[in-house]
């Protein structure tokens, strides 16, 4: 089931962010008097297809959902009637050719900005950024950083959730300075912490790994050790755990909470324990073996009795309909910044080509957002849709930053580039976006295995 939960998450959110992309195309063309033959969402064998309008426009779905295309009236891809001949894509000027082509990405940016707005004036909700264990000697303990302590604000800017927080910080990671984090204690007395980033770098966080390269965990609310489910055939189930066990020590070690039971789990993998719980009103003790899952980490097939968290550990961030347009333009203006950034980076070897994702993280990333609320799945569509419009500015041929370049190229010659010159840039486009495709690929299948 979440392996189908993945794939329709997947499916959903290329149809709708190609959609968005290719109607930019269409809208604009339109518009300005050019005729649309096809609008097709997907390629290669078209699954459903209809007519419509006075130009009887072809509006295709296809199999393949990875792309789309919006095929134009022109006489480089066919005759064109003399009567149509000025409703042709090539016959217009370089001013209606280049609106055209710029349209599908800035579509793309307009959906960003509604899908957060939409996102902040539903809300928001995530854990206060309230500060748990923190590692000895780690940038975290030697700027001050203390259990119990809230974050409130980053520098200049307020901070609520722990997302907040992560997203505040990525970007000065970039600039690799020290930045100040502004806490609450217990007391409620505030402090400015001087968190030194500048031997740190996007690499060391990436693959979720934040707080291990901070040095400190986010505070929960201790949860006891009490078995609520047994999964069937599990280990648990295998060697006697049952629903209501409370578990009082492993190996001779106290367990103080749940987090400490699955922390021990983790650590030992295809190793015997020695468990002793509390069972109604008797104690007695079992040998668990936890298996080894993908990651080459232990687990037993348990989940807990309780995993309530008291409201006052969350906040919900909620907006009015101005206000919340005015943090989707923000929020897109300073994810495209920082995308362009790490790309900057990566370009000059600054950081590893790891970062680059293909289909099959972005899948998995659909489906965890997707079963985690519709405003984690607008925060992915509004991600992946502003990266999409960068990319496709990019001034690769083939795609429309590469029509860009060549409209550039029209304007300085003063006339139409050579189909020679067109045909190299486009062989060159194709080795470029298939490397990187390539590349891509070989970073999620790397993921999956390593």
């Amino acid at each position: 089931m979440s392996l189908l939960y993945t794939v329709l998450a997947f499916i959903a959110a290329v149809g709708i962010l190609v959609t968005v992309h290719e109607f930019g195309h269409y809208w604009v063309a339109r518009r300005l008097g050019v005729k649309i033959l096809r609008f097709s969402v997907g390629f290669g064998q078209p699954l459903w297809s209809q007519r419509w309008g006075a130009d009887q426009t072809e509006f295709v779905l296809a199999a393949i959902p990875l792309g789309g295309y919006v095929k134009m009236l022109d006489e480089q891809e066919g005759e064109v009637a003399p009567e149509e001949q000025h409703r042709a894509f090539n016959r217009q000027s370089l001013a209606v050719r280049s609106a055209i082509v710029v349209a599908g990405p800035l579509f793309n940016f307009i959906f960003a900005i509604l899908a957060y707005a939409i996102m902040y004036m539903i809300g928001i909700s995530g854990m206060k950024a309230m500060v748990g264990d923190i590692v000895p000697d780690s940038l975290a303990d030697r700027a001050g950083f203390r259990q119990g302590q809230q974050i409130v604000a980053i520098d200049d800017e307020q901070v609520a959730r722990w997302q907040s927080v992560i997203q505040a910080t990525l970007p000065r990671i970039l600039d690799q300075e020290i930045i100040q984090f502004h806490v609450l204690d217990p007391q409620q007395r505030e402090q400015t912490l001087n968190l030194d980033l500048r031997h740190l770098t996007l690499d060391d966080v990436g693959q979720g790994q934040f707080f291990q390269a901070i040095g400190l965990q986010p505070y929960f609310p201790d949860i006891p050790a009490k078995i609520g489910t047994v999964v069937e055939g599990s280990p648990a189930a295998r060697d006697g755990l049952q629903r209501g066990d409370l578990i009082t020590h492993v190996d001779e070690q106290p367990v103080k909470d749940w987090r400490a039971w699955a922390d021990y789990i983790t650590q030992h993998p295809n190793q015997v324990m020695r468990v002793r719980l509390q069972r109604d009103m008797d104690v007695s003790s079992l040998n668990i073996t936890p298996e080894a899952n993908e990651q080459g980490e232990g687990r037993v097939g348990v989940m807990p009795f309780d995993t309530q968290i008291p409201d006052q550990y969350f906040v919900t961030e909620r907006y009015d309909p101005f206000t919340a347009l005015a943090l989707g333009v923000t929020k897109t203006w300073e994810l495209t910044v920082l995308t362009l950034r790490v790309m900057g980076k990566m370009l000059t070897l600054q950081l590893s080509h790891s970062n680059i994702s293909g289909p099959l993280t972005i899948a998995q990333y659909a489906g965890h957002s997707a079963q985690s609320g519709p405003t984690a799945f607008l925060f992915f569509l509004g991600l992946v849709s502003l990266s999409l419009g960068i990319i496709n500015l990019m001034p690769v041929p083939l795609l429309d930053g590469g029509h860009l370049l060549l409209y550039a190229m029209e304007w300085i010659k003063g006339g139409p580039v050579t189909e020679a010159t067109q045909l190299l840039l486009q062989k060159i486009g194709l080795v470029l976006v298939l490397a990187l495709m390539g590349l891509a690929i070989f970073n999620d299948i790397d993921r999956l295995f390593s």
